[in-house]
């Protein structure tokens, strides 16, 4: 199995610690969160981790390093010192470290989940499923939901406060603009996305006439009609994401509750 956790965000949202660590340094639980990350990974069967870096970069090179020491699995290193590129560039630009014959469980570093999410499944269903990607959704709370369709296909993406609607498909385009949208009635479902998902290598062809900077979310919603992208849901899948200072305390519970301790 290989992977790729995002790393190379600047954190903006836990300032000040940011300002002298990168995100994925910050501790929980007694250990960074690229640990905590890297342990559910290795689980899971991953061989082959490719990290990107940009924001404290040599931190991180170091911390890598000597964790490389620590797991049987190959850590490569993505630098994205010289520019950030968000989340689909940041693929793009890694897209020649990984193998090509099978998919990419892709993870962000500051998402916690919880023990009965069994990565090593979700991977062995991502490649008997036959798709080109697939989500990890879930069913909490939001503002801004994947739009899928009754095979559980990615059909668009809306933010049900202000109404804005995106995707390729024009029947699910013609609700751009409204609030209130009775999505059962066109056979839609709604769901939060977790920030990890499979992606297979088929689909870095498609990203050569993208820029080197862009979301990949951008990328999932403009070529859902032409790839096969699906979500699948976990029953009673806990997440935290550990993006904000008032976070950090609700994360140290996290683990504590879930005894992400006894995870080797």
């Amino acid at each position: 199995m290989q992977a790729m956790i995002f790393a190379a965000g600047k954190g903006t949202r836990l300032k000040p610690l940011t300002d002298i660590l990168p995100k994925a340094l910050v501790p929980v639980g007694g250990k960074p969160l690229i640990q905590i990350v890297l342990e559910r990974l290795v689980n899971a069967g991953a061989d082959r981790v490719v990290v990107n870096v940009h924001h404290h970069a040599e931190q991180m090179k170091n911390m890598l390093r000597l964790l490389s020491l620590a797991f049987p699995c190959d850590i490569i290193v993505s630098d994205e010192s010289a520019e950030l590129l968000e989340t689909g560039g940041g693929i793009k630009k890694a897209a020649h470290l990984f193998r090509p014959d099978e998919p990419i469980l892709i993870h962000n570093c500051d998402i916690l989940l919880s023990p009965n999410v069994d990565l090593g499944e979700f991977y062995r269903q991502c490649r008997r499923n036959g798709s080109d990607a697939t989500l990890l959704v879930s069913e909490r709370k939001t503002q801004r939901y994947l739009l899928f369709n009754e095979d559980m296909r990615l059909v668009g993406w809306t933010n049900i406060s202000t109404g804005e609607v995106k995707s390729p498909h024009e029947y699910v385009a013609a609700m751009n603009g409204k609030t209130n949208v009775d999505w059962s009635s066109l056979n839609i479902r709604l769901y939060a996305f977790s920030g990890i998902h499979c992606l297979s290598p088929s689909l870095f062809g498609l990203m050569d006439d993208w820029p080197e900077r862009f979301p990949i979310m951008d990328f999932y919603l403009k070529h859902c009609a032409d790839v096969c992208i699906m979500g699948v849901t976990k029953q009673g899948m806990e997440l935290l994401d550990v993006g904000k200072l008032d976070t950090l305390a609700n994360a140290e519970s996290f683990i504590s509750h879930h005894c992400y301790n006894d995870i080797v």
